[in-house]
């Protein structure tokens, strides 16, 4: 147990350096990353996929999986329980922060990013710009952009593969179609105030008559023993 402490204080020595060496990652960097208590080191499992508020604004919490057949449980860690989103692990205050999603009332109007990706976005005038690939997001949590699967117009947007968070006009979740306001999306690009994001894969550029793919559900995938 104490080579594991010794390596979680190692971990968090490091937090300055993850702040300034990286600005941007992906949502999908977080995905299978294992979660370490800082308190002991213990291994609570790997992060399955990531919880969103309503407005996409910020990471709310982890899903650590679910068990059950009849009833499922679904297991998360709110996002007040991380220490830091850390490169190659998520460090937690302890190894007490797994909850049920049943307790987090407030986790009912939350996005999964697993729900999120393959989202269209149109205009306000409904011409379909893009499908959803993945969040651009900040070394502590908040979603500063999107990344794109598929691209429909042609223009800055197309070019760069993404569009930062502020020319968002609605985020869906009632219709399933984000909405953003194209021209605010073509006159910047997220993070451009912090330099290169972690996009660096231009999307697949469609024709414009063609159907985005649809939703697919994500995989359920039971939590590991704590």
């Amino acid at each position: 147990m104490r080579h594991k402490t010794r390596r979680v204080r190692y971990l968090l020595s490091d937090r300055h350096s993850f702040g300034k060496g990286i600005k941007m990652r992906l949502g999908k960097d977080l995905l299978n990353k294992p979660i370490i208590s800082v308190t002991d080191g213990r291994n609570l499992g790997a992060v399955k996929d990531i919880y969103l508020d309503s407005q996409l604004e910020q990471i709310t919490g982890i899903y650590t999986g679910s068990e059950g057949l009849v009833r499922r449980k679904h297991y998360m860690i709110p996002s007040e329980s991380v220490v830091i989103f850390g490169i190659d692990t998520i460090l937690v205050k302890n190894r007490d922060v797994i909850v049920l999603e049943d307790e987090r009332p407030e986790a009912v109007a939350w996005v999964r990013l697993s729900k999120l990706k393959g989202r269209q976005v149109d205009t306000s005038g409904g011409t379909k710009v893009a499908t959803i690939g993945d969040i651009i997001m900040g070394e502590n949590g908040e979603v500063t952009g999107f990344s794109l699967s598929k691209v429909y117009v042609e223009g800055p947007v197309a070019e760069r593969g993404r569009i930062q968070r502020e020319a968002m006009l609605d985020p869906g979740n009632e219709d399933g179609v984000l909405t953003i306001d194209l021209t605010k999306a073509e006159g910047a690009q997220a993070g451009e105030s912090g330099g290169d994001t972690a996009v660096t894969t231009p999307p697949e550029t469609e024709d414009k008559t063609e159907n985005p793919p649809s939703d697919a559900p994500a995989d359920e995938v039971d939590t590991l023993s704590k």
